[in-house]
């Protein structure tokens, strides 16, 4: 019973960090991209800005979905399926 206590400990506390690390990217993206806009609307009128927005956005993204449990490309259901695959690997 302690092994399973302490696996849901450890699972809790990776989650929660995940969380955290998204929402400090989520206020870095939120006061660092409007800056970026202001700089590019101040020099230049080509729209730099877009690109570290849309690059910066997508990696926000998939670290959201990763963090809430919704990755779906590398998830915990294909890392489930992976690991079955390999115990039912007699060569593995």
């Amino acid at each position: 019973m302690k092994n399973f206590t302490e696996d849901r400990y450890s699972r809790a506390k990776e989650r929660v960090e995940n969380l955290k690390g998204f929402f400090y990217s989520l206020i870095s993206y939120c006061v660092i991209i409007p800056l970026l806009v202001y700089i590019n609307y101040r020099t230049t009128d080509i729209p730099w800005a877009l690109f570290p927005a849309a690059g910066w956005g997508l990696g926000l993204l998939f670290q959201g979905l990763t963090a809430y449990g919704r990755n779906p490309i590398l998830g915990k259901e294909w890392e489930e399926r992976k690991i079955q695959e390999f115990m039912n690997n007699k060569e593995f």
